[in-house]
């Protein structure tokens, strides 16, 4: 009788002791944590509730935060995304240094590309000088509009001016449509594979001024090698990094500042650096445009699939029942 009863503990035991390996490494382990919260968990509670992780981000600062207020929209972000649902938001222990680096700058025209659910459009805005603005570009119309309702419930809406499309398309644009001369501070928190091409981009189109300092998120993870190789090895740019982790998470991560100190001449074409072929690791590829995409619409069709066939088969018991309601 003993003996029978201890396989059952035996295995109860085991299962709890993979289930805290699975919590260890998706706590400890980016590449781990960044599966399970963007492309399992996620999608799973996005089919289960038919709404999207940025919606309830948005419906929980409405619901909590105060209007007008943009410290209080910030920190009931960062309230969410560290107990409820993990996001791609700066986080606060690396908003601290993007503070503190745009209360060095002081900018009168800042740029973001990569603005997300607005949350660090709301934190840089907040410490804009009178009569400075932030332009944020955003490729994802979907979280702009999300962003858009978040930018106006913070009151920021007169310091921010969200712009939608591709960066490569609005950067040519910023001097004629949006009247820059030059831009004083630019934050890059988008695509990591578009850090290098676009801080190219931006030096061709003479946006930069002596001076002006980038500030670029997530260079260790889920990392931007080219952008690093890029602005350490310029003559055009003095570099400091500043290590940190992951939003929300125990990762190593770290920022790149990088202070452009002039191009010598105007109009002065940059070169693209090459020559260079690296091994990109899995946390990297995770987060590339293409393959994530992928790897969601994947997710959609299995989520999809399995739907179906649990309609069909209820139908045929005269009981209709669909994933989302079993799952509640």
């Amino acid at each position: 009788m003993l003996e029978s009863s201890s396989v059952p503990l035996f295995i109860v035991f085991i299962l709890i002791l993979i289930l805290l390996i699975i919590v260890l490494l998706i706590r400890k382990n980016g590449t781990a944590a960044l599966i399970w919260n963007e492309i399992i968990r996620e999608k799973v509670t996005n089919f289960i509730m038919n709404q999207s992780k940025e919606q309830r981000i948005l419906n929980f600062v409405l619901q909590n935060a105060v209007r007008g207020d943009p410290c209080s929209v910030v920190d009931t972000i960062d309230k969410y995304c560290s107990q409820k649902e993990w996001a791609m938001n700066v986080g606060n222990e690396k908003g601290k240094i993007l503070d503190k680096t745009v209360e060095e700058v002081n900018p009168s025209v800042a740029l973001e590309l990569g603005t997300y659910c607005g949350y660090s459009a709301v934190r840089i805005s907040r410490l804009l000088k009178a009569g400075a603005r932030l332009l944020t570009v955003e490729f994802n119309p979907e979280f702009a509009a999300i962003a858009k309702q978040m930018i106006e419930f913070a009151g920021v809406q007169d310091k921010v001016k969200l712009l939608e499309g591709p960066s490569d398309e609005i950067i040519p644009q910023l001097k004629k449509k949006y009247e820059v001369d030059t831009l004083d501070f630019v934050f890059l928190d988008h695509w990591k594979d578009r850090y290098t091409p676009d801080t190219i981009l931006l030096q061709e189109c003479n946006l930069l001024r002596k001076g002006s300092v980038l500030l670029a998120d997530n260079v260790i993870f889920p990392g931007a090698p080219d952008f690093l190789n890029y602005v350490r090895k310029s003559p055009h740019f003095q570099c400091t990094n500043y290590p940190s982790h992951l939003e929300y998470m125990q990762v190593e991560d770290a920022m790149e500042k990088a202070v452009f100190l002039g191009s010598g001449r105007e109009g002065e074409a940059v070169a693209v650096p090459g020559g260079n072929v690296r091994e990109h690791s899995l946390h990297f590829i995770l987060w590339a445009p293409g393959l994530h995409t992928e790897l969601n619409r994947a997710m959609d069709t299995a989520l999809t699939t399995l739907s179906e066939s649990d309609c069909s088969s209820s139908t045929s018991t005269g009981s209709p029942r669909s994933l989302r309601t079993v799952a509640r």
